[in-house]
């Protein structure tokens, strides 16, 4: 399949993720352009821009998107956990890769981003080193799939892996925001549903000299944040609100920072 073809099967999806979460409402926040960026909430004030509303991929095991929309981990408690590299519940199997420690943490958009929100929950979903993700593209695992409530600080806490790079998308991670933790294990909406990307350059050293990671290298090469289709129609301001932070080193382990600016 040629890249191009690809790049327009990834738009025709977000479209449609697009258009269908409008369609059935989403949570009760008001939407607008911010920026270039298709589905954003509606801006903040002063230099803090809302996150945008992102397409929740064919794989969120979610119950509600995706291929198949039976596949729904939000339906087990055991999803409920900070380390989301083992499978859980009655699947085996644990996620390889370069350890990453991550912290997302939701504040208040229309507070010019310096009020953390307390009390959300984020269910955080990603691919494996090889670019597979749970449940679909492997079908005997469930990792890299966890749901975690936000502190008094509206910081919640994953500890997970870099992932793969495959081919079509640069490096990145899902998420949905929820109003509680019960909210989001009883099967309400969610808030938002957004994606952060990875740093190119630590990603770039990692699948260089780490053989888990496969054909990462060369999807990078092919597919970096700027070709990305969710992240490419933002702004340079916008990718990098988009974009992780990430310190330490591959032997270490990284820890990555994200921050997820709610329109109430």
């Amino acid at each position: 399949m040629t890249d191009r073809i690809v790049s327009q099967l990834a738009q025709d999806i977000e479209r449609r993720r697009f258009l269908t979460g409008v369609a059935s409402g989403l949570g009760g926040l008001a939407l607008a352009a911010c920026g270039s960026s298709a589905g954003a909430q509606v801006a903040g004030t002063g230099n803090c821009r809302a996150t945008p509303w992102e397409t929740d991929g064919p794989y969120p095991a979610d119950g509600r998107g995706g291929r198949d929309r039976r596949i729904n981990v939000l339906a087990n408690r055991d999803v409920v956990r900070r380390d989301i590299r083992p499978s859980f519940g009655e699947f085996e199997g644990v996620a390889e890769g370069v350890a990453l420690a991550l912290e997302l943490q939701i504040v208040d958009a229309g507070l010019g981003c310096s009020s953390p929100l307390a009390g959300y929950a984020i269910y955080l979903w990603q691919n494996d080193a090889a670019g597979d993700y749970s449940l679909y593209n492997r079908r005997d695992v469930n990792y890299l799939r966890g749901l975690q409530d936000c502190d008094a600080q509206g910081t919640a806490r994953f500890t997970s892996i870099l992932p793969g790079c495959y081919g079509g998308r640069s490096p990145h991670c899902h998420f949905e925001v929820f109003s509680s933790m019960e909210a989001a294990l009883s099967g309400e909406q969610s808030l938002l549903t957004g994606q952060f990307a990875f740093p190119e350059a630590e990603c770039r050293q990692v699948y260089l000299s780490d053989a888990r990671y496969g054909d990462s290298i060369s999807n990078l090469e092919r597919w970096p944040i700027a070709r990305d289709f969710v992240f490419r129609d933002g702004d340079a301001e916008m990718r990098a609100m988009q974009t992780l932070t990430l310190e330490g080193s591959q032997d270490s382990g990284f820890r990555g920072t994200g921050r997820i600016a709610l329109q109430g």
